[in-house]
């Protein structure tokens, strides 16, 4: 890899893992809709789940995009789409400290992944004119949001009438 995002890569390998030469060209160009504020700037301390109890954490909708939101009001909870910025791209088999053992990349949660694109679940607690306030996060201060989509899943309420 090339560009400056190398340096954000972590070099080192934890034993049994394996790493590819990435691809020299994207395949797909996609928009920042914004920014995400958390308070994690480590990935260590971020949690690995969001939790729905957790901090209130504000998610930056940039211009032109603001008027997307509207209607947001009528759903209790989102599905955040984000690009994990920081994390490495070529690491195919992981060993997660948690237990040691190596596995394939797609059957972990890892931020380390071939596309670092991660969602969570979360509750809203407030919308803004430029964004909202929820609660769920399990991201970086300052990662790049993909998509804000309503989630209807099971156990979650219906929208608000």
């Amino acid at each position: 890899m090339t560009d400056a995002s190398q340096t954000l890569i972590h070099d080192e390998k934890r034993p049994g893992e394996l790493a590819v030469d990435l691809p020299q060209a994207f395949d797909a160009q996609l928009y920042f809709i914004g920014r995400i504020h958390t308070p994690w700037t480590q990935r260590g301390e971020c949690p690995r789940r969001g939790d729905l109890a957790g901090p209130v954490c504000r998610i930056e909708v940039f211009e032109p995009w603001r008027e997307a939101l509207a209607g947001l009001d009528r759903h209790t909870h989102l599905q955040i789409l984000y690009w994990m910025h920081r994390a490495r791209r070529d690491l195919v088999r992981q060993s997660p400290r948690a237990t040691g053992e190596t596995i394939g990349t797609f059957a972990l949660r890892s931020p380390i992944r071939p596309n670092p694109v991660a969602s969570s679940l979360v509750v809203i607690e407030q919308i803004l004119p430029n964004g909202v306030l929820v609660r769920g996060l399990d991201c970086l201060d300052g990662t790049p949001l993909i998509d804000i989509k309503p989630e209807h899943c099971p156990g979650a309420p219906p929208p608000k009438d």
